[in-house]
């Protein structure tokens, strides 16, 4: 059955090593006949969330602010996957990636939750210089149990310094059985 799968890149280079990690995923999610939707966050416009619980999870736009978050929503409310891609950055997500994630909570707010369980599944990519995913992955594995979501796993791309590093690599091999992995 085909799947909608929706991808939020929290990478600052269109061509960086964790697009080169998206890229590989949706070739192989597409292959297996699904829908990959990908949103390159530092080219949108996301501010950071207020905490103002003002939002209504129910309404078109769920959250006040109406900003490129309004492109967001409505994917993954239809979505069976978020796919979650970032550099690792100071031993956590990109801040493209966070203020995104931070903003999803008005989905929970309101009228009903539409992003905590509903069968969704979730899978993390990341690529970084060193090795030292331990605290990121520690925290989305945490969020993955608040949400509900079904967690199938993380691929870690380290000692990628510069753009193009990961070439090769294993890691792509892994993102690509990842995406056409999916039922």
């Amino acid at each position: 059955m085909s799947k909608k799968i929706v991808i939020l890149n929290g990478s600052p280079r269109k061509t960086g090593n964790t697009s080169t990690l998206v890229k590989a995923f949706t070739e192989g999610a597409e292959s297996a006949g699904h829908t990959v939707t990908e949103f390159f966050l530092d080219g949108m416009n996301i501010h950071g969330c207020k905490g103002c619980f003002g939002g209504h999870s129910s309404q078109e736009c769920p959250c006040v602010q109406k900003d490129d978050m309004t492109q967001i929503y409505p994917a993954v409310k239809e979505s069976d996957m978020v796919v979650l891609a970032t550099p690792l950055y100071y031993w956590n997500m990109s801040g493209q990636l966070r203020t995104a994630i931070d903003r999803l909570f008005a989905l929970e707010e309101g009228d009903g939750n539409l992003l905590r369980g509903n069968g969704r599944a979730s899978a993390l990519l990341m690529a970084a210089e060193g090795h030292g995913f331990e605290d990121v992955v520690l925290y989305y594995d945490h969020l993955m149990e608040h949400l509900r979501w079904n967690n199938l796993g993380h691929v870690l791309a380290g000692g990628n310094m510069d753009v193009g590093d990961i070439q090769g690599k294993s890691e792509l091999e892994e993102a690509y059985q990842l995406g056409k992995s999916i039922q």
